[in-house]
């Protein structure tokens, strides 16, 4: 399965907004991605160490339950937030042939530092 960028940013996003206790599962649907591919991202951020998250076993279903970020995907997403970073983040790591969760961040940091310095804030 292919991992999907965007939808990774949306279920940090929905995490991010949602209200539940942060040990809960919290219900992910996205329109245009089936519920395995929801639960592909939500296991591949959790392995990234940016969500906490729970594989459900429930006979042969394949299935992953999104809990809360972790401070690290919160410093992902408060990164990414932006959407001219992000699409510019995106742009940059298609230009490289690199996708990985872990790369994205580094761009975006980058990006992040570089609109900083651009503002005049030094660091």
């Amino acid at each position: 399965m292919k991992f999907e960028k965007d939808l990774a940013r949306e279920i940090l996003l929905a995490l991010e907004a949602d209200q539940s206790a942060p040990d809960a599962a919290v219900q992910i649907n996205h329109p245009g991605h089936s519920r395995m591919e929801i639960a592909y991202h939500v296991q591949l951020l959790n392995q990234a160490g940016f969500i906490e998250a729970a594989k459900v076993d429930i006979d042969e279903i394949y299935d992953w339950n999104a809990k809360c970020l972790t401070y690290q995907g919160h410093e992902f997403l408060d990164t990414v937030r932006d959407s001219e970073i992000w699409r510019r983040t995106k742009d940059s790591a298609a230009k490289a042939g690199a996708a990985s969760v872990q790369i994205l961040f580094s761009v975006a940091t980058a990006l992040a530092k570089q609109k900083l310095a651009e503002l005049g804030v030094a660091l």
